[in-house]
Formats: C-alpha cells, sequence, structure tokens
C-alpha cells in the first residue's frame, strides 16, 4: 500500500474520552449507569452525520473519528454503510503519547477494522527531550506495524507552548499560534519524518495563514510522499473561527479536508441533554453544522 491518502475526507469527530465524561457530568469510572449515557451521546452523534447524507453529503468523503470504549455500535455501523472509519489508539487524557492497550494495540486495531488509526500526540521541539523521545519511539513502533499490515496512519498533532515560548509573545495564546507555532509544526513534522514516523494524514491545528498551511502541506510531502494529506483540526473553536481556518486551508495543495468534533455537535448535544430540543432537532441540527463545514471548505477550494 503506497503512503499517503489524497481524496476528499470529512471527519466528523468524537474520539472524546476524559473530556466527553467531564461534559456529561459523567467523570469518573463509567458504571452500569453511566455507560448507557455516554454511549447514547455518541449514538446521537452518528445519527446527526447519518441525517446529513439525505442532504447531499458524498457518502465517500464521509469520515467517523470514534472510540472503542464509548462507541458502542457506531464503529460496526459506520463500517457497514461504507462510512472511512477511523478510530483513535492513544491512551485519552494524557500529555505523553502511550497505547491505550498497551502491547495489544494491533489486535484492536484488526477487531475493528479502522480505515484510519488515529494518534494524539503533543511535541513541543523544545519541551521535555526524553518525552519526546519516548513517544517518538512508541510512533515508531505502531507506524511500522499499520504499514506492515496495510492501514493508513493518522497523526493528529498539537504544539502545546512552553512557558518561555508565550514568554516572548507576552503570554498572548493567539500571537504564539500565528507567530511561534507554525514553524514548530514543521520542525516537528521533519523530527518524525527523521525519524521514520510515517503519516498518511497530518492532522493540523487550525492556521491562520494560508502561507503556513502551504508550508506545512508541503513538509508533510517533502521527500517524495506525495500522496500525504492533510485535515484541519477544529479545537472545538467558534463556528466563526473554524470557518476562518477551514478557508485557510482549503485548495492548498495536500490539504484534503478536515476532523471536526465539538464544533458541529456540542450545542446540540447539550441542549438535548438539558430537555430544551428533541433527539431528531439535535440530530438535525449536528446534521446542518457538519454540512455547513464541508460546503465552506468545498466552496473555498473551488474558489481558490
Amino acid at each position: 500500500m503506497s503512503l499517503g491518502y489524497n481524496k476528499a475526507l470529512y471527519i466528523l469527530a468524537f474520539d472524546h474520552r476524559g473530556s466527553f465524561e467531564k461534559m456529561l457530568g459523567v467523570a469518573g469510572k463509567p458504571d452500569a449507569e453511566r455507560l448507557p449515557v455516554i454511549r447514547d451521546a455518541k449514538a446521537l452523534i452518528f445519527e446527526g452525520l447519518e441525517v446529513s447524507l439525505g442532504l447531499g453529503i458524498d457518502r465517500v468523503s464521509a469520515g467517523v473519528l470514534v472510540d472503542e470504549q464509548y462507541g458502542g455500535d457506531v464503529p460496526a455501523t459506520a463500517r457497514a454503510k461504507g462510512l472511512s472509519l477511523a478510530m483513535p489508539v492513544e491512551k485519552s487524557g494524557q500529555d505523553e503519547f502511550d497505547f491505550e492497550y498497551g502491547d495489544d494495540f494491533g489486535v484492536h486495531i484488526e477487531q475493528f477494522d479502522p480505515v484510519f488509526s488515529k494518534v494524539l500526540v503533543r511535541h513541543n521541539p523544545e519541551g521535555d527531550p526524553g518525552m519526546n523521545a519516548r513517544q517518538t519511539e512508541r510512533l515508531k513502533r505502531l507506524g511500522d506495524w499499520l504499514h506492515a499490515h496495510d492501514r493508513k496512519f493518522l497523526f493528529e498533532l498539537l504544539v502545546p507552548a512552553t512557558a518561555d515560548q508565550l514568554a516572548t509573545v507576552d503570554g498572548d495564546d493567539a500571537r504564539y499560534d500565528a507567530e511561534i507555532r507554525p514553524n514548530l509544526m514543521v520542525e516537528v513534522i521533519k523530527h518524525y519524518q527523521a525519524a521514520g514516523v510515517e503519516a498518511d494524514i497530518w492532522k493540523i491545528e487550525g492556521i491562520d495563514s494560508r502561507d503556513d498551511c502551504a508550508r506545512l502541506a508541503a513538509q508533510a510531502r517533502a521527500g517524495g510522499r506525495d500522496g500525504v494529506g492533510c485535515v484541519v483540526l477544529g479545537r472545538g473553536a467558534s463556528q466563526e473561527k473554524v470557518d476562518f481556518w477551514l478557508r485557510q486551508g482549503a485548495g492548498v495543495p495536500g490539504y484534503i479536508g478536515f476532523a471536526i468534533g465539538r464544533t458541529i455537535w456540542s450545542k446540540p448535544l447539550t441542549a438535548f441533554r438539558a430537555g430544551e430540543i428533541d433527539r431528531a432537532t439535535a440530530a438535525g441540527q449536528i446534521a446542518a453544522n457538519y454540512k455547513h463545514a464541508v460546503d465552506v471548505y468545498e466552496a473555498a477550494a473551488a474558489a481558490s
């Protein structure tokens, strides 16, 4: 199987675990009472995606990112319906990447048979060198296993600021994102490529500059990696901000779509849980929000 993925891909992401528990007010080890609550909420999000397919969304480009722990029947249903299934490999709620199921990660991947195996990685080149080295070794192991088994690797890269980096921009997170983070992201991608960690798709935090999107995509495809793709990450930001990020990436060579979660489903899900709207209305709003993101991306790509 060749490296990369260059078809359009619009992922509805709801693989959140620890943060999802907190959002639903059921934090702590899920018991027989709380587990169905979490699984039902994820089922509702998926119902929204199903509704969107009746609104003109292309099934071939629709993606689902959901976890094994709380996903219930969603992974199997998504596969049965011909949707692109992605599932996380990382342990939730940790700063340092590690496997959710330890040495058994391959068994779980083969059991659920996702198109993409996803990792969330926090890596700052000026951060803890020991943590960065340990993560790199684990990710090399995962990437090698995936490609040896003809599977695709979806790499979500976060570059949280160090205290010293924030100090150079007077503690302004927005300035860090605009002035410092893009260069660091290019450096981190180079690091993993040099270490032999080969992602098929890079899941990129929102970038404010189209030129920076182009630099990141060019690095992702450097060295003959011509098929490698990038998707825009939503970060739970406002719809206005996510729309802006989508327009920056859309049409840039190497960008193929997005992976957005909370911006699409958090408000409808919260309203449903509060009894303010019924289930069908919540699913319809999720579908409309998802379709909006697709429309924004495709319109911007067509105009570029």
